[in-house]
């Protein structure tokens, strides 16, 4: 094993730490984002797939948004009961609109600069730039998000050669069926 599979390692179990937290809705999981994020970012970085890197650096500012959120919201619910908030219609059509335009942008980004996996690359990553801003805001629908881009971060990384990250990724594909369910059964609304 090289040192580069043992950081592919390294952001596999953080990753599935990081996403038990995140169904559970702990505030922890926001550290291990970091710590995974920075390693993911390494990771991709060495593999030449640049908006999956810069994803996960736009993870590890979010981590720090994320938890300031997540604070604020916690302590208006009961203790094991997940704290949501409705997606506004707006939000919704903003995002839309995000993910055809953003992709588009993109993918011609990447082709411009010799992406491995321009078109994979560029929309996993429009997809989960959204999707973690959706998880910041403790919307329900953004495990939505997550199963459709940890499929197509899954292929990007059997493509590209990463197994161990495929493997993590397809851990996140089970993880987000699931949370979403757990979201949805211990979910309360706050204003």
């Amino acid at each position: 094993m090289n040192w580069i599979q043992a950081i592919e390692i390294f952001a596999l179990v953080t990753g599935i730490a990081y996403v038990v937290l995140e169904i559970l809705q702990k505030n922890a999981m926001w550290v291990l984002g970091i710590l995974t994020g920075a390693a993911c970012a390494f990771s991709f970085g060495v593999q030449h797939v640049w908006a999956s890197m810069g994803l996960n650096l736009y993870y590890v500012a979010m981590s720090v948004v994320g938890l300031v959120q997540w604070r604020k919201a916690s302590a208006q619910v009961a203790e094991g009961e997940i704290h949501l908030q409705a997606l506004p219609k707006k939000v919704g059509v903003w995002s839309v609109l995000v993910f055809f335009v953003g992709s588009l942008v993109v993918i011609q980004l990447l082709r411009a600069a010799g992406d491995a996996q321009p078109f994979l690359d560029g929309t996993a990553a429009v997809l989960s730039v959204i999707g973690t801003w959706w998880l910041a805001q403790s919307y329900l629908q953004q495990w939505m998000l997550w199963i459709l881009a940890n499929i197509l971060t899954t292929t990007l990384c059997i493509c590209t050669g990463q197994y161990w990250m495929a493997l993590l990724y397809t851990a996140y594909i089970a993880s987000a069926v699931y949370g979403y369910y757990h979201w949805k059964k211990y979910g309360v609304y706050i204003p």
